[in-house]
């Protein structure tokens, strides 16, 4: 078994990697989003790969997911936890609350979503009913449980194209297709690593309500919506790596078991 993370807003770095190797992995598929970092957690060989590379420079419609996924198979990468800040949409998916998403309803446009863009003897058809694997899933929310993290254990992730936030309009629009959080990396990385065959879980935490989603404190009948703060986002983030790291590592600790 070897574990990879991928990170991106959240989780920058793994501090308790042990002698960190880092290298350039060369794909058919371009350029990775940064170099790969391997080393070990607890006697696990683990992966890392921030998907907007080490200065946060890439938006998400312009990551190589073909490429990152690609180079994680030919690290012989069985495992990927995919960490991701997120907004929340429904009720129960308010700013710092942690949420392992169990389903995707996509909404970007023009990724390649797949390998199979080109003329092969055979195209590779994945059941994709349920996009997140159920056995790293279940490892996962145990490992949130036992750190008495308060979590969502199922949600629907809506995934929009970026990088700008979405209107009010469209997030409505997201409730009622029956989303519960929106971000916008988790497709076609999902589906990309089902095609390669690697388990891939979510783990997101919510970091500001979504478009509409938050009201003004005073609660008044016919006030507008608060307005999205980034400033607000950017601290959330900020403090929601210490709750992030501690579930990834007790999951690296128990898959080494």
């Amino acid at each position: 078994m070897k574990l990879a993370i991928i990170g991106g807003s959240l989780l920058k770095q793994l501090n308790r990697l042990q002698q960190p190797v880092e290298e350039e992995i060369r794909t058919p598929f371009g350029q990775a989003s940064a170099l790969f970092v391997t080393g070990t957690i607890d006697g696990l060989e683990v992966v890392y790969l921030n998907r907007h590379g080490v200065s946060h420079q890439i938006a998400p419609h312009q990551i190589n997911y073909k490429a990152n996924l690609f180079a994680l198979k030919l690290l012989e990468v069985t495992h990927i936890i995919a960490v991701a800040a997120v907004g929340g949409i429904t009720a129960k998916m308010s700013p710092m609350k942690c949420v392992v998403a169990d389903q995707i309803i996509d909404y970007t446009h023009g990724r390649i979503q797949t390998y199979n863009d080109i003329k092969d003897n055979h195209v590779n058809h994945i059941d994709f009913s349920y996009p997140f694997d159920e056995t790293l899933t279940k490892t996962l929310k145990l490992a949130l449980k036992q750190e008495g993290i308060d979590f969502q254990p199922r949600a629907t992730y809506g995934v929009t194209q970026g990088p700008r936030l979405e209107t009010i309009a469209e997030i409505k629009r997201m409730k009622r297709d029956g989303c519960d959080i929106v971000g916008m990396t988790a497709m076609p990385e999902a589906a990309l690593a089902r095609e390669l065959e690697m388990a891939y879980a979510n783990l997101s935490l919510v970091v500001n309500w979504a478009a509409g989603a938050g009201k003004l404190k005073s609660g008044r009948r016919g006030q507008p919506a608060a307005v999205v703060s980034m400033d607000e986002i950017k601290q959330l983030i900020i403090e929601g790596n210490s709750i992030i790291e501690k579930p990834v590592y007790r999951v690296i600790s128990a898959l080494n078991r």
